[in-house]
């Protein structure tokens, strides 16, 4: 069951939960096999055996729960480090689970002991899922719950971005409907005053796709911290009547010697943050003179680059460009017991 995008929090016969910054996974078990799948259906079982060990600790022999896989560090939630945790060698797996062990959070249960649960409402799932994982240790968890959204609202001004996705609201007298966006996520926009040093063009015509963007650091570097893309075929023309004069040869540019160039998990991901290295690859992108600043919505922030693509909002010409600092994606820590536990 999916969830569409709204911004403020609905009212009246909703229960919210926090939207976890981690895996989707359902967990399946019957008898002594367990199962850990994505959304999309891919094994996780073999990259995360101590949550497979965990569940299979639980009484009951039969159930199938909804959640999401995590990875909790000291002041709050690595999606770096749970994405590093998807490797292909076996003693990597072994070592990993020492050194990062993920954590499993669970928000529905579709089935238990020979129960189909899906055409039960929410609050009938809920007591079923408190009664199943009611008293369990980490690295498993219940999800926190609340009927009031003053609560909701108060996660998402304290915790989202660093340690949540959003909220997520279930009407009380929802079914499980695999497949539909039956549930609302509420995110809060988050925006950031980026320096535009750099664009890519469309492989198919001359006109822009996306915006390099950079933030300037405590050094006095700029650095790249993602794209803005998606822009309509006329806001592309009026990008390139606006970028063209500002193009610059490389030689003397601040990202002459690249950028990105410690790479990351994220830094791989489709849409995040390109890469640019001059002894590893040909120049993909022309650069510009550090002058134009731009206001850019973003969600997450992977060590101090966006996830994904940021989505341009509007110019800012009374921002100096050394002014738009890296501060503007610093976050406070967390303290995640009292996020996942309410203490």
């Amino acid at each position: 069951m999916l969830a569409q995008l709204v911004r403020e929090l609905p009212r009246d016969g909703y229960r919210y939960e926090p939207k976890w910054d981690g895996f989707r996974c359902l967990a399946f078990r019957d008898g002594g096999e367990l199962d850990l799948r994505s959304r999309n259906q891919r094994p996780l079982s073999r990259y995360f055996p101590e949550v497979v060990e965990a569940l299979l600790r639980l009484r009951e022999q039969q159930f199938m729960l909804d959640g999401e896989l995590v990875a909790i560090a000291e002041d709050g939630f690595d999606f770096e480090t749970l994405l590093a945790r998807l490797h292909p060698s076996a003693s990597r797996v072994e070592r990993l689970r020492r050194e990062t062990p993920a954590s499993f959070i669970a928000f529905d249960v579709l089935a238990v002991d020979g129960d189909d649960l899906c055409d039960e409402r929410l609050c009938e799932r809920r007591r079923r899922l408190e009664r199943l994982l009611g008293d369990v240790d980490p690295p498993l968890y219940l999800t926190p719950s609340s009927d009031d959204p003053e609560v909701a609202a108060e996660w998402l001004e304290r915790f989202q971005g660093s340690g949540i996705d959003g909220v997520v609201a279930k009407h009380v007298d929802l079914r499980y409907e695999p497949g539909r966006r039956a549930m609302v996520k509420v995110k809060r926009e988050r925006t950031a005053d980026c320096v535009v040093a750099g664009f890519r063009w469309l492989v198919e015509r001359p006109l822009p796709s996306s915006l390099l963007l950079g933030l300037y650091d405590d050094d006095g570097a700029l650095r790249h911290v993602g794209i803005a893309s998606a822009f309509s075929e006329s806001k592309r023309h009026e990008l390139l009547e606006r970028l063209r004069p500002l193009a610059v040869p490389l030689a003397g540019h601040v990202w002459e010697q690249g950028f990105l160039l410690d790479g990351g998990a994220t830094g791989r991901l489709r849409g995040a943050a390109g890469r640019w290295d001059p002894d590893l690859m040909a120049q993909d992108w022309t650069p510009l003179a550090p002058e134009l600043v731009c206001e850019v919505a973003y969600e997450q922030v992977d060590d101090r680059r966006f996830r994904h693509p940021g989505r341009f909002r509007r110019w800012r010409p009374d921002r100096d460009p050394h002014s738009c600092l890296l501060t503007q994606l610093e976050l406070p820590p967390i303290d995640v017991g009292q996020l996942l536990l309410g203490s």
